[in-house]
């Protein structure tokens, strides 16, 4: 993916099997967790390009959140503060080759950052 794609999108849940047969028997998407990455089982759409993941709901994190895949989050995040954005969750690392952000613009519209390459880890 290239800078300013959308790379992937998280629904919030409450009740994992619950959501695993609404979103697999209403659109067909696949989901399963990965190795490394238990917990949160990841959806692909029939297109094997769309998909996500299936996060805990908690405060803050009460609507399904895009991620936009960036070259850099740090300039990413740099250039969103100086827009007016304001940084709701600093870099986080996913795993070593992989880091996540989260913003809100000036609107309040809260959007994912990601950088990198995720890759199960090995076992």
């Amino acid at each position: 993916m290239a800078h300013g794609d959308i790379t992937h999108i998280d629904i919030p849940v409450s009740d994992f099997d619950r959501a695993k047969a609404f979103y697999a028997g209403l659109f067909g998407w696949d989901i399963a967790e990965v190795p490394g990455f238990e917990g949160y089982p990841m959806w692909q759409a029939p297109n094997k390009i769309s998909g996500g993941g299936l996060a805990p709901r908690e405060e803050g994190f009460t609507q399904p959140r895009s991620y936009v895949e960036v070259d850099s989050i740090d300039d990413t995040v740099a250039a969103a503060r100086d827009a007016g954005a304001t940084v709701l969750m600093e870099k986080s690392e996913i795993s070593p080759t992989s880091w996540w952000a989260v913003i809100a613009d000036a609107d309040g519209n809260v959007i994912g950052l990601y950088e990198g390459t995720t890759e199960a880890p090995e076992a």
